[in-house]
């Protein structure tokens, strides 16, 4: 009987052996991957690498003026993806065009590894983008200029289409049943700016109106919409084509008592807070924190493994039409500045 207890003990262990082998075997495949996933993001959450590529150092320069908070969520991407990949991430901006190219030199005379810009003022960027591309640097366009980005050599622009976004902005528009609006442009020269409001245009069935006002200066802006929403009574709808020009609206309203309602392009915690109290009727979020992050990281991946994205063609993060509806589930991630 002994015997028997000792053979069957005997054919426990070798049986939970044998298990253990095959269980590490299985491990060596699919669970060492998991663990491997599991490390790189604890990585990148603890602002450690993910990759063991190497150091390359990745520049952006923007059309960004000062205090702009739109900008500052573009960098939280880009500098997200920056710790991932392994890069040091330099950035520069300037809201007037030759001033923004004269950062791109720079950028070029240290030799980075890869360049993002915008094309807001195209005219201004064509020859120092040029330069860039001949210098073997590749370029990202990011934000403003799908339409130049391919031909001035970028590999990849990521943003959305602004004709798009304003002929989105129109159909909205119509289903409010607004009838006379007003664009607000708050940077003269901007072509995206002016791309967004032609955009409303071809699709809005009512009346619109640009209006021009220096962007610096938010007392000004104010006082100019106050001034049309009082001399034109009738205007039901205001557009701005910037998050912190949509509070400004909205203050412009109430001082002129109209039923106007105020709308704009771009989210951030206070237009979200705006949305659910009802102060803005829609915003239309293209994403700025995905532009940053995506730029940079495409710039790794054509560095590392020549990879482009968009087949010659705009990759698009925009427009997404916000309402009250969606505000509450997205304002958690505008808090942190993110969205």
């Amino acid at each position: 009987m002994a015997r028997v207890r000792t053979r069957v003990r005997a054919s426990a262990v070798v049986l939970a052996t044998v298990l253990g082998v095959a269980l590490a075997g299985c491990s060596s495949t699919g669970g060492k991957r998991a663990e491997e996933r599991a490390a790189r993001a604890a990585q990148a959450a603890e602002g450690r690498a993910a990759v063991n590529t190497p150091r390359w150092t990745f520049a952006m320069v923007t059309h960004s003026g000062d205090g702009d908070t739109f900008w500052d969520i573009v960098q939280k991407g880009a500098k997200q993806a920056a710790v991932k990949d392994n890069i040091e991430f330099l950035y520069a901006h300037h809201k007037e065009g030759k001033e923004q190219a004269q950062h791109v030199q720079t950028m070029i005379d240290k030799k980075v590894d890869g360049l993002i810009v915008t094309l807001a003022k195209p005219d201004a960027m064509k020859d120092v983008v040029d330069k860039a591309v001949k210098a073997g640097i590749p370029v990202i366009t990011v934000n403003s200029g799908s339409q130049e980005s391919k031909d001035f050599g970028a590999l990849s622009h990521i943003g959305q289409d602004e004709t798009i976004a304003g002929e989105s902005v129109g159909e909205e528009l119509n289903k409010r049943g607004r009838k006379k609006a007003v664009c607000v442009l708050h940077e003269q020269g901007n072509v995206g700016h002016e791309q967004r409001c032609s955009g409303v245009r071809k699709t809005f069935k009512g009346e619109l109106e640009n209006l021009y006002v220096d962007g610096t200066n938010m007392p000004d802006v104010q006082a100019s919409i106050e001034a049309r929403l009082q001399s034109q009574r009738d205007t039901d709808a205001v557009v701005t084509l910037g998050a912190p020009f949509a509070a400004t609206a909205v203050q412009a309203k109430k001082q002129a008592n109209s039923e106007a309602e105020i709308d704009t392009f771009d989210l951030n915690e206070s237009v979200a807070q705006s949305l659910k109290s009802g102060d803005l009727g829609f915003a239309v979020d293209q994403q700025p924190y995905l532009q940053g992050y995506q730029a940079v990281d495409l710039l790794w991946l054509y560095r590392y493994n020549a990879d482009v994205l968009g087949g010659g063609r705009p990759v698009l993060t925009g427009p997404q039409i916000i309402t009250k509806d969606e505000a509450a589930k997205l304002e958690e991630y505008a808090k942190r500045g993110t969205r």
